[in-house]
C-alpha cells in the first residue's frame, strides 16, 4: 500500500537547521580536500578558512575524509592526503604521466648497472604492482613481470612504497619474493609523498658490495629526475 506524501513548507530558520543537500556537502569537502593537498599539509584552522567554512563543520567533513583514507592525521593534527588518495593519484600517474616520465631515467639505470629496471605503484588489497619494465643487457636477467603484484609486506618495493626508505635512499631485500634475487628499490615522490617504486631484481650470485652500491645510487638519481618532473619540491 503506497504511502501518501505531505509537502510542508519551511521557514527561513527551520531550513537552516535542516542537513545540507548532498551536493553542497560533496562540494565542501572537495574544497577541503583541495586545500590540504595543495598545501601538503594544513591544520583544520587552515582548510577551514581556505575553504570559507566553520571549524565545526570542516571538522565533521575532514573525520570523514580521514576514515575514508582520503586525509591522514599526524599526531599534532596536521591533516594531510591520505593513503587512497596517494594511491587514486599513483594510478592517474601510471596511465599518463608516470610510465613516459620515468622511461629516459629507467634507461639511464640500465646504461650504468645493465641491470632490468621495473617501476611499481600501490596495488589492491596491499600489495605492489609493476607497471613498466627496460630491460637489462645481460643475458641472464629477471623475468618480465610487468602487470604482476607482489605483497607489500616484505618486499622491497612495499618498504618504499610505504615511506620506509632509510637514509641511503634505496632499499636492499635479498630472497623475498623469490629466491636467490636481490631487489634494491628507491621512491618516486609527487607533493611530497610516495607515489611509485623503481627498482632493479639482480640475481644475487653477481651482486657484491660495490655493485650494489652502484644499483642504488643509479636509482637515487634515476627516481629523483621522475620526482622533479612530477613536481615534487
Amino acid at each position: 500500500m503506497r504511502q501518501s506524501v505531505q509537502c510542508t513548507a519551511f521557514t527561513s530558520d527551520e531550513r537552516k537547521c535542516m542537513p545540507e543537500s548532498s551536493t553542497r556537502t560533496v562540494q565542501r569537502a572537495l574544497t577541503l580536500l583541495a586545500a590540504v593537498c595543495e598545501q601538503g599539509n594544513a591544520s583544520l584552522a587552515e582548510a577551514a578558512r581556505e575553504a570559507d567554512l566553520s571549524a565545526s563543520t570542516a571538522l565533521r567533513l575532514m573525520r570523514t575524509l580521514e576514515s575514508s583514507g582520503f586525509l591522514a592525521r599526524s599526531e599534532d593534527g596536521m591533516f594531510r592526503p591520505g593513503p587512497w588518495l596517494i594511491r587514486l593519484g599513483a594510478k592517474t600517474f601510471s596511465r599518463e604521466m608516470l610510465i613516459p616520465l620515468s622511461h629516459e631515467p629507467m634507461e639511464s639505470v640500465v646504461d650504468a648497472t645493465g641491470e632490468s629496471v621495473y617501476l611499481s605503484v600501490p596495488g589492491l588489497h596491499e600489495t605492489a604492482m609493476y607497471i613498466a619494465i627496460v630491460e637489462g643487457t645481460f643475458s641472464v636477467r629477471h623475468t618480465n613481470w610487468v602487470g604482476r603484484t607482489v605483497p607489500m609486506e616484505g618486499s622491497a618495493a612495499g618498504q618504499v612504497l610505504r615511506g620506509e626508505t632509510p637514509e641511503t635512499g634505496y632499499v636492499v631485500l635479498q630472497n623475498t619474493v623469490e629466491d636467490d634475487v636481490t631487489a634494491i628499490c628507491a621512491p618516486i615522490s609527487a607533493g611530497g609523498h610516495v607515489v611509485a617504486a623503481m627498482s632493479t631484481l639482480v640475481p644475487t650470485y653477481r651482486l657484491d658490495e660495490q655493485r650494489q652500491r652502484a644499483c642504488g645510487i643509479a636509482l637515487v638519481e634515476a627516481t629523483a629526475r621522475v620526482s622533479e618532473a612530477l613536481g615534487d619540491e
